[in-house]
């Protein structure tokens, strides 16, 4: 068979591996936050979004 050519009898011959092991992987409780986040701010909402406007035109004329 030359390069590049089908052969349909080893499409039933694939073999996959999905044999994972649990130690394989990540353990993603070791990173959990367990505390409290608070923001505090100090401009007003009309200010904020004068900023994010300002912003945003800024972004367009570039």
């Amino acid at each position: 068979m030359g390069f590049g050519s089908y052969d349909e009898s080893e499409q039933d011959n694939q073999e996959y591996d999905t044999d994972f092991d649990d130690d394989d992987g990540l353990d993603t409780e070791d990173n959990t936050h367990k505390g409290d986040v608070e923001y505090e701010f100090t401009a007003s909402n009309d200010e904020l979004l004068d900023r994010l406007k300002d912003i945003k035109e800024t972004e367009n004329n570039t």
